[in-house]
Order: structure tokens, then C-alpha cells, then sequence
């Protein structure tokens, strides 16, 4: 890891003492054993040619979900985040500073994966509430009271290239439409290995967090959005980081 890294991951260490400690904070109502994390697992399954990743908690993985706020403005995204020192190229976004996290998200007020159709009503529109994931990068950010925000760039920067999943939004953000499981106290996500260019010997840690979308007021839509007063997409809260110290520890098992 070079030195932003180290600085990113020691200032959400700080945050997720202090976010726990302010009841008061956004997203302080959902902070619960079902985000209270007890272990996690990677584990590259050699005769599927697949890493599948899974987090367990006290609670019942996945049973809380935002509730919604009805626009995008202020829209509550709950996560757990798989922290990986992947790099962006690895996942399909060109190279950029930041972390590479995997995210498990749930977000009622906007559905961000217009490829997919997680509930399969027939309705690829209706479905943000399901467990899904993103792969995003991670970015320093004192804007939000998290410390972290999904890294922006400017919507005209031909430099800056994204998946083929990707919705469209002027961050580093993916949609990849991998399956997420939840069953009992564990939520499980399966990967592909050619879709993080067959990489089985990164490291990663987990972390619970609560996130609040931002929709760019009219004046701001066109601009690069670290400019704005808050970011598109920043992290207002962390409920759990397994490690302890964001050191991320642990590493791929082989079966």
C-alpha cells in the first residue's frame, strides 16, 4: 500500500470509533447485531474457477435493510464492504488512487443495476432493496462524518474508464451483477475469477457501514463533485470493522 492508502485506512479507524460513539449520527438507527461482525472468509473455489466472499455477523445477515426516504437526495444505502488491496485495473476500472472494496449493498430509494433484474419480477427498475454488489473505490473524504466517500472524476475526462456493468454515474462504480446469498448469520458473494483478472492472493478485510447518496443540485451536475459540499456517495457511519485496525489481514483460502 502506498502512504494514501495507509493515511485512508488509519482515518476510517478513527471515524468508526467516534460514529459509534454518536448515537445521534446518520444512520445510527440501524446500527445492530445484524451488523456486528464476527468473521469473514474468501475462498477461491478451484473447480468453479470462482472466489466466493462471506462475512458473518451476530444478528441475521442481510434482515436490515434502509428505509426509504423517497428520492435520491439523502437516499440511505446500508453495505457490508469487503476492503481488498485489488487494484482498480483488476476489476475493470482504468488505474486510479484509492481502495478497491467490493460493497453488499441494499438501497430502496434507487435501483443502480439496470443490467439485472435481482427480483425477477420483469421489472429491471424496482429492485435497489436487494442484496447486490458494487465494486467501488474508496477516497479520503472530511466532508462526510465517515471520513470516506465512492471516488468522483468529471464527466468529461476521456482518461477515465469504467466497466461495461458500470450505470453510468461519474464515479468509480460498478455494477457487476455478481450473486449474493444471505442465509442465516452469513452473507456470501461468488466472483468470478476472470472478472478480477484471476487474482486469488489479495488481501482484504470487512466492514459494516452506513452510506447517504447526494444528487448533485443543478449547478453542480456538470462539475467534478469533490467540489460540491458533500459527495455523491459518502460512508456517514461504521458499524464494525473486523480487523480491528483496517490492516487488512486476511487472505484468499484454496480449497
Amino acid at each position: 500500500m502506498n502512504h494514501s492508502q495507509i493515511v485512508l485506512l488509519l482515518m476510517l479507524i478513527a471515524w468508526s470509533g467516534t460514529t459509534l460513539a454518536q448515537t445521534q449520527q446518520p444512520g445510527a438507527s440501524y446500527n445492530n447485531a445484524d451488523f456486528k461482525l464476527t468473521s469473514a472468509k474468501a475462498v477461491y473455489q478451484s473447480d468453479l474457477d470462482m472466489v466466493v466472499m462471506s462475512m458473518q455477523v451476530s444478528g441475521q445477515a442481510g434482515r436490515t435493510t434502509p428505509k426509504p426516504v423517497g428520492g435520491t437526495q439523502g437516499a440511505p444505502v446500508l453495505a457490508y464492504v469487503f476492503p481488498t488491496t485489488l487494484k482498480a485495473q483488476d476489476v475493470g476500472f482504468s488505474p486510479t488512487e484509492g481502495i478497491v472494496a467490493l460493497a453488499l449493498t441494499s438501497h430502496p430509494d434507487m435501483d443502480d443495476t439496470p443490467l439485472w433484474d435481482e427480483n425477477n419480477d420483469g421489472n429491471f427498475d424496482n429492485d435497489g432493496i436487494v442484496w447486490h454488489p458494487h465494486w467501488v473505490v474508496l477516497q479520503e473524504d472530511k466532508r462526510v462524518p465517515g471520513g470516506l466517500s465512492v471516488k468522483a472524476f468529471r464527466r468529461d475526462d476521456k482518461a477515465v474508464v469504467l466497466p461495461k456493468t458500470a450505470p453510468g454515474v461519474p464515479l468509480y462504480f460498478d455494477s457487476p451483477g455478481y450473486g449474493v446469498v444471505t442465509a442465516d448469520q452469513t452473507i456470501r458473494v461468488a466472483i468470478p475469477a476472470y472478472r478480477i483478472n484471476h487474482r486469488s492472493d489479495f488481501r482484504f478485510d470487512a466492514v459494516t457501514c452506513y452510506l447517504q447518496m447526494h444528487h448533485p443540485a443543478h449547478g453542480e451536475a456538470g462539475a467534478h463533485h469533490e467540489t460540491a459540499d458533500k459527495p455523491m456517495l459518502g460512508v456517514y457511519a461504521v458499524y464494525g470493522v473486523l480487523s480491528g485496525s483496517l490492516s487488512l489481514p486476511y487472505t484468499v483460502e484454496r480449497n
